[in-house]
């Protein structure tokens, strides 16, 4: 079996920023176990692997793996996944629809300067629950932090577009670019709550036209941290609507973060959110590309 295989940057326009995926093009005769051997190989925070079977209600399936295990949804290996299969039928201007561990969502391939923008529409919004005193004294000695460096105009909070993450405001970027995780803390306090991910947001972003800067760690999970995750910034619209610090609009409310700087893969998203009298119902999450190489795996 001859695999095509795409190694693409995510949320970037240049190559060695973003978010870097693996991407599989043709893995509908993989099994679970060669997958995940696959991803382990890549070595990436995230392996895509679409399946190109079309289903009653939709076009493809995608399946997503981390150097560990499988996950449901992951915001830049779909952007990765479908930037390449797009390119590689000529599409573009059309909504894709994705099966996934999270559901059946759907991508619009936009055209853009000549090239691509892809546009996630991720799962349903949950909202899980705000960290107690204990838990938050836990998570602060995961990332050596003080309670004084928090933004105490917001709850500690956990928030889910697909994947759920651990919401945490930090007043200022000196301190979001200083942290330093305690894997194994996190790695516990994740088994304790039910959720792996941990981002860590200030809106001290430093750059005009920047809502918020990022970082976001999932030890968990095989990922120390992810430089630019879709997964994480999609839930903080959702937190950061619900908690008042962006309007509820039905037409929808845009604003753009930026992630990875403080390693060096900086990149950049928008996140869109829409609602109507309840209160936030959809988000998207939307960005760039660039492919690195194409190669082949034979196995």
């Amino acid at each position: 079996m001859k695999l095509v295989v795409y190694q693409v940057d995510s949320f970037t326009q240049t190559i060695f920023e973003g978010n870097p995926a693996s991407v599989v093009m043709n893995a509908e005769k993989l099994d679970d176990t060669q997958m995940q051997k696959i991803a382990r190989e890549m070595n990436n925070s995230e392996t895509a692997f679409i399946i190109p079977k079309v289903g009653e209600q939709y076009h493809l399936e995608v399946r997503f793996f981390t150097p560990t295990q499988e996950v449901p949804i992951c915001g830049h290996a779909t952007v990765a996944a479908h930037y390449v299969y797009s390119r590689d039928n000529d599409i573009t201007d059309r909504e894709i629809l994705q099966k996934t561990k999270a559901g059946i969502l759907p991508v619009y391939i936009k055209s853009e300067d000549g090239d691509r923008r892809i546009i996630m529409t991720q799962a349903k919004i949950e909202y899980g629950k705000i960290f107690s005193e204990k838990e938050r004294e836990i998570l602060l000695r995961g990332l050596h932090l003080n309670h004084s460096e928090l933004d105490a105009s917001l709850p500690v909070q956990i928030v889910s577009t697909g994947h759920s993450k651990v919401m945490i405001p930090i007043r200022k970027k000196e301190t979001l670019d200083s942290i330093r995780i305690n894997p194994g803390i996190l790695t516990d306090l994740s088994q304790k709550t039910g959720c792996n991910g941990y981002y860590a947001f200030t809106f001290d972003a430093q750059e005009e036209g920047i809502l918020a800067s990022g970082r976001m760690f999932a030890p968990a999970i095989g990922i120390h941290e992810d430089p630019v995750t879709g997964n994480a910034n999609g839930p903080l619209g959702a937190y950061l609507t619900r908690h008042g610090r962006i309007p509820e609009k039905r037409q929808g409310y845009t604003f753009e973060i930026k992630q990875g700087e403080a390693i060096d893969r900086k990149g950049y998203m928008r996140v869109h959110v829409y609602s109507n009298d309840e209160g936030p119902q959809v988000v998207q999450v939307s960005g760039r590309a660039r492919i690195v190489f194409k190669t082949h795996i034979s196995i």
